[in-house]
């Protein structure tokens, strides 16, 4: 698999998390990708027929370029043989402001962009036009110079809180205090971002520490259960499966090593 990431220096990781790129042959038909926490436009360059997707009890194409938001289902894709993805971690609160919607509209879906903003058809060409991943980062990175995402010091921590990788131990009012934001406040800025409130949020949070646990760390289960603040062991099987439709032991036999994927189906 030939894997490529770049993380954004100052200024563009005002709005841009990461970048990304996939480019290599598949030896498996099939994808299961379970909800990862992030906020991300991805460019399809894969060669053929679209990609069908099922997701959410829906069956679709994938656009040649959508976003999609803070995922609650996994999605299943039926893969082609030669696979070319690159895609843009956002900010999430950033999805308002560039776009004139909440992040939380484009969660459990691939919502095509170019029905959003129809720039995205040019930038689309652009990219595909590129042959090495560095020219498509700086072709991505001069768009969001184009588009500069102004923040208020407030926004910009609930911005780094949501991509944090293990602050799920607060209570509601800790987090909002240390936030800077009412409960209340903080509640709709987290659903606009996230479409979840607060409380859902935080035991997301726990959920992707365990997935980051079980793709870094050799600890057990209950191990993973305990550092990630679940109450106690059944109540982390329920909730991870909750989000995967799996248990942490399935997910964990069968995981890749890309966290939140994985591939069935040999050709």
């Amino acid at each position: 698999m030939s894997y490529h990431y770049h993380r954004p220096e100052p200024p563009y990781n005002n709005t841009l998390q990461e970048l990304w790129q996939v480019d290599h042959i598949t030896g498996f038909s099939k994808e299961y990708i379970i909800p990862k926490g992030i906020v991300e436009i991805i460019f399809n360059f894969s060669e053929g027929e679209p990609i069908a997707v099922q997701q959410n009890n829906k069956e679709y194409r994938l656009p040649h370029c959508f976003i999609n938001g803070f995922n609650k289902t996994p999605i299943q894709l039926q893969l082609p043989q030669k696979q070319v993805f690159f895609g843009a971690i956002f900010q999430p609160l950033g999805i308002k402001k560039l776009f004139g919607s909440p992040a939380a509209e484009f969660s459990d879906t691939s919502t095509d962009v170019t029905l959003i903003n129809n720039g995205f058809h040019s930038l689309w060409h652009q990219l595909a036009e590129q042959n090495d991943f560095g020219s498509r980062v700086a072709i991505l990175q001069h768009w969001v110079m184009k588009n500069w995402v102004e923040w208020q010091p407030q926004e910009r921590l609930i911005n780094d809180y949501l991509y944090a990788q293990n602050r799920h131990h607060e209570s509601v009012g800790q987090l909002a205090g240390s936030l800077c934001y009412s409960p209340r406040h903080l509640g709709r800025k987290i659903l606009e971002a996230t479409g979840m409130n607060t409380e859902e949020l935080i035991l997301y949070k726990k959920y992707l520490h365990a997935v980051e646990l079980m793709h870094h760390t050799d600890l057990q289960l209950t191990a993973i259960a305990y550092q990630c603040h679940f109450s106690d062991q059944a109540h982390f099987i329920k909730s991870f499966k909750s989000f995967t439709g799996m248990t942490p032991g399935a997910y964990r036999r069968n995981k890749s090593t890309v966290k939140g994927h994985l591939y069935e189906n040999v050709r």
